[in-house]
């Protein structure tokens, strides 16, 4: 788990490379467990469908998680609001739990 800013998804999101990689070694149901959405109207095995990362593949990044609740605020899309505001606070309290024992 990384428990970085919002800010950082643009250097820690996986590129296109390693989105390809992983498609082929672990297959599309592996892709889309990383997002937290769907686009039904979307081909099962298009990029395109999946909606919302919240990871690079290995990690939750906290910071995929942040711009995900900003993108779903601003598509009105509640469901995928309700999620990732509950992510939101389990990783801002394992942030403040990992302040208090340093």
């Amino acid at each position: 788990m990384a428990l970085d800013e919002r800010d950082d998804w643009s250097e820690h999101r996986p590129s296109t490379a390693r989105e390809n990689e992983i498609i082929r070694d672990k297959g599309w149901g592996e892709y889309a467990r990383w997002h937290l959405g769907i686009d039904d109207e979307q081909n099962e095995e298009a990029k395109a469908r999946y909606k919302y990362p919240y990871g690079d593949f290995e990690r939750i990044h906290r910071c995929a998680v942040l711009s995900a609740e900003v993108r779903a605020a601003q598509r009105d899309h509640t469901d995928i609001q309700v999620a990732v505001a509950h992510l939101h606070g389990m990783l801002d309290e394992l942030m403040r739990k990992a302040g208090q024992q340093r």
